[in-house]
This record gives C-alpha cells, sequence and structure tokens, in this order.
C-alpha cells in the first residue's frame, strides 16, 4: 500500500517541507484554537492522529499518537474535520458526525443519515451553526459552543 505525504509551505510560499509520510490517504486537517496541535485525519485508516507543533511549524514526530478511531458497523469515513473554540474536535466518520473533546474521548455523534460526511464548516453570526455535506446533501445543526471564527475582510 503506498503511502502519502503531508506538507507545509511557508507563509511567503518558499519552503515546502515534509511533515510526515507514513499516511495512506491524508483527508483533513485542523488545529487546536491555541494553534500548538495539529490533527490530520486518515481516510483509509478510519482514524485521526495529532501531533503537538514545535515552533517552527513542523511537527513534533515523537507526539505522534492517534487521537480518534471513527471506524464502525455503518458507512463513512474520517472526512472534514474543525475545531470549535473550546478545542473539541468534528469530523465525519462511521454513521455520521463524530465530537471529541480535546483528549480524544467521544462525547456524541450527529447522526444526519447520509452515507458519508464530506466537509464540515462553522457559521452563522454567532458561529455556533456547523454546515456538513454528503456527497448530494447539506445540512446544518445549531451547537452551544461556537466553532472557531474564519477571518474575513473587513468590509469599507
Amino acid at each position: 500500500m503506498p503511502f502519502a505525504g503531508v506538507y507545509r509551505i511557508t507563509p511567503d510560499l518558499g519552503t515546502l517541507s515534509l511533515l510526515a509520510d507514513d499516511f495512506v490517504l491524508p483527508n483533513g486537517l485542523a488545529f487546536s484554537p491555541d494553534e500548538t496541535v495539529l490533527y490530520i485525519n486518515d481516510t483509509r485508516r478510519g482514524h485521526i492522529r495529532a501531533f503537538e507543533l514545535l515552533p517552527s511549524g513542523m511537527l513534533a514526530k515523537h507526539t505522534d499518537r492517534v487521537f480518534a478511531d471513527l471506524r464502525g458497523d455503518e458507512p463513512g469515513v474520517p472526512d472534514g474535520m474543525k475545531v470549535d473554540v473550546q478545542g473539541n474536535v468534528y469530523c465525519g466518520g462511521s454513521g455520521g458526525l463524530w465530537i471529541m473533546d480535546p483528549k480524544g474521548k467521544k462525547l456524541g455523534r450527529i447522526v444526519h443519515g447520509a452515507p458519508a460526511t464530506t466537509n464540515l464548516a462553522f457559521g452563522g453570526d454567532d458561529w455556533k451553526t456547523l454546515y456538513f455535506t454528503s456527497r448530494n446533501h447539506l445540512g446544518s445543526v445549531k451547537l452551544n459552543i461556537a466553532g472557531i471564527p474564519v477571518p474575513t475582510p473587513k468590509r469599507s
């Protein structure tokens, strides 16, 4: 089975660095709210791995751990991933959207009935609406905790 890499490009777009080369199908990443942990899902293996980040932006490879295993008997694989302001991680997996606390403990699952989750995004005026897509569906759910806001340009 061939392995795929995860890369980092510097903000000036001048340097491309290989962070990890032992993923089968890396298919989503997210940062903890303080940007000290990088979560990367590996769709084919059915799990999310977590790495602490060094000040240089590279991975502290000795911190590599399986954060959450999202496999199960129902359809769906790890795909789409977001983090809320409290550090909870949301990701598609077997049977719907999984929600894990910052340590990887499963808090719950949103069952939406589609065969797979393909992407996630927080939105709404208060960033407490979680939008999700499947192969042919767009859905949303109102949450009690806000997602990490995406910077948007200010309009004049």
